[in-house]
């Protein structure tokens, strides 16, 4: 039997995306639309004022994340 609410699971969706990332590397779909949202959030975060590159780095690696499991 299926479990209905697994669909709508983002905690274990993230969780799966980023282990198949960990073991598959560059091969994984995700992983360059990943790092490029890391990469520009890096450099947005770099930019402004108010915010360090390492948060706009976690902020734009989890945006695009969230876009390829719920787009």
């Amino acid at each position: 039997m299926t479990d209905p609410n697994k669909g709508n699971d983002l905690i274990s969706d993230v969780r799966d995306e980023i282990v198949g990332m960990g073991k598959q590397g560059m091969a994984h779909p995700s992983t360059k639309p990943v790092l490029t949202g890391a990469a520009i959030g890096a450099v947005a975060g770099a930019v402004l004022p108010v915010v360090s590159w390492p948060i706009g780095l976690l902020a734009g690696a989890g945006f695009m994340l969230y876009k390829r499991l719920r787009p």
